[in-house]
């Protein structure tokens, strides 16, 4: 089996893997890690706001008990900070082995906050055999987390890119740009939204107005500066205060997550949607909880992409058995399972071409869409901006909202 190639992570005498964050060691053998963990349960916590997702992590929990003798508990969460503060909370207690989380679907912000406060078990990428196949080069959002270096402390699981769902029985033409999508509300009043920017869709279409409209972009990939902060946005707003009461419920409300949007362009209250998966229409289409007649398209010059991740808090009691559930994540088997868009439609991070033939296929094989863009149609894939700005922007429009 595979040993690291970097120096990563120590192997406590008795207990398994060290307590510690970023434990340091020159070489972890794997076959230690499987023996350690087998008969453990992971504590995977992750947002339960999805029911193929969930239906993906009950799979995993089947497959794990299969191949390793692990079992996989899903900690379901309605967002991530609530494993974040039990992690912070464990360690305010001084409780720093034998904590209750072993695994945390993780991104952006939340990610960030626990690198600054060091409660990440790792560097542990490179010590997990499947990670070999990821395509780094190739997929560089693999590597960063919201612009912020993983530096080996997350590791990938899944590609997330926005791209926009229209009911093609409706709508002849969609806008392809912010800035249209203003005039084809005015048009169309009423049949558009987008969820609450408390839910990390709603953020992201306030970020991908603020790529349209900021005045120097580059200075999204920067922590953002107060000073700053209001005229890289001034223009998001005016335009915002514009779109909103032509949106749905007079922009009065906001549909709680992604799947609540989805409700409503499947009982035909809205025409345009906005989705964090490529595949969102194939998947919703091959369910029944979407019609047919649901197309796919994304902006001009591009739209928001980014990588799901997975982490482990340096308190984990089951460290062993979360680092082989992700590395299990990492296997052919699971993202080609992911991928299928009649489950989750999840992209890869692995690069296909590394696969063995056999591995290949399983990605091959998977059905084909109309609803499913191709690479050349899906286009440019534009960077998530710094954490801070979205911090920064869900704030402002709390107050812009319930003023």
């Amino acid at each position: 089996m595979n040993t690291t190639r970097r120096g990563l992570l120590a192997l406590g005498a008795a207990s398994g893997l060290a307590g510690k964050a970023r434990t340091a060691s020159p070489v972890l053998d794997w076959n230690s890690v499987q023996a350690h963990a087998k008969g453990q349960t992971v504590a995977w916590n992750a947002w339960a706001g999805d029911n193929r997702t969930n239906a993906f992590i009950a799979w995993t929990n089947e497959r794990m008990r299969v191949l390793h003798d692990v079992g996989v508990q899903h900690v379901r969460l309605r967002d991530t900070s609530e494993a974040v503060a039990r992690v912070v909370a464990e360690k305010a207690a001084g409780r720093d082995g034998d904590g209750s989380v072993d695994l945390i679907w993780i991104n952006g912000p939340n990610f960030l906050s626990m690198k600054q406060q060091n409660l990440l078990f790792g560097p542990v990428v490179d010590a997990l055999p499947n990670a070999a196949l990821i395509d780094r080069e190739g997929k560089p959002a693999t590597m960063t987390d919201f612009t912020v270096p993983v530096d080996g402390l997350a590791v990938p699981w899944r590609m997330a890119r926005i791209v926009f769902l229209f009911d093609s029985a409706r709508v002849d033409a969609p806008p392809h740009t912010m800035a249209a999508m203003l005039d084809w509300a005015r048009a169309h009043p009423g049949r558009l939204t987008h969820p609450t920017a408390r839910n990390f869709l709603g953020a992201t279409f306030l970020k991908q107005a603020l790529f349209s409209f900021a005045p120097d972009t580059a200075a999204l990939q920067r922590p953002v500066v107060d000073s700053e902060f209001a005229p890289a946005t001034a223009a998001l707003w005016t335009w915002y205060a514009a779109l909103r009461p032509f949106l749905w419920r007079a922009g009065r409300n906001f549909p709680e997550s992604g799947p609540a949007q989805r409700g409503l362009m499947n009982d035909g209250e809205i025409d345009i949607s906005i989705s964090f998966n490529p595949a969102e229409a194939a998947t919703a289409i091959a369910q029944g909880t979407l019609p047919p007649s649901i197309r796919t398209y994304v902006l001009n010059g591009g739209t928001i992409g980014n990588c799901s991740f997975n982490a482990i808090p340096y308190n984990a009691a089951h460290k062993e058995a979360a680092m082989l559930l992700a590395d299990f994540l990492l296997s052919p088997e699971a993202q080609a399972h992911q991928m299928d868009p009649r489950l989750t439609g999840s992209a890869t991070v692995l690069a296909l071409a590394r696969l063995s033939p056999a591995d290949r296929a399983l990605f091959d094989d998977l059905p084909k869409s109309p609803a499913i863009l191709s690479d050349a149609e899906i286009g440019r894939t534009l960077p998530e901006p710094h954490p801070t700005w979205m911090t920064r922007l869900v704030e402002e429009w709390e107050r812009r909202v319930t003023a």
